[in-house]
């Protein structure tokens, strides 16, 4: 098993930074790809970023230079900066981990972390 453990959220101001941190750990091995996703109130659950384990990162276009994936491999740790926040970023946001298990892959997914942006 895998777990994950999300921090960072909390309130801004429009305009604002906050680093999300995930610390990943347990089963740790064959994880082909981390990532955040969120999910804002009466919304699907969406992307916000990735990173495979041989760090090419994909962006959604809505935080397009303004948030930046990236990853700690000796901490087991996934990061999202985000700069730049908008009301609009608000939701709760997901760590997950992609992890290859008999050939094919199983996510896995934190519980969340709450980031709200105040205009």
């Amino acid at each position: 098993q895998v777990q994950l453990a999300e921090s960072g959220g909390g309130l801004v101001q429009t305009g604002g930074s906050l680093r999300l941190s995930c610390v990943v750990s347990g089963s740790i091995s064959y994880i082909n790809r981390m990532g955040w996703y969120r999910q804002a109130p009466g919304k699907q659950r969406e992307l916000v970023a990735t990173i495979t384990s041989g760090g090419t990162t994909n962006l959604a276009h809505s935080v397009k230079g303004r948030f930046t994936i990236s990853k700690d491999n000796a901490k087991n740790t996934v990061y999202l900066q985000m700069n730049s926040l908008k009301p609009e970023d608000t939701a709760v946001y997901y760590c997950y981990v992609e992890r290859w298990v008999s050939a094919r892959p199983i996510d896995y997914w934190g519980q969340g972390t709450q980031v709200t942006v105040s205009s």
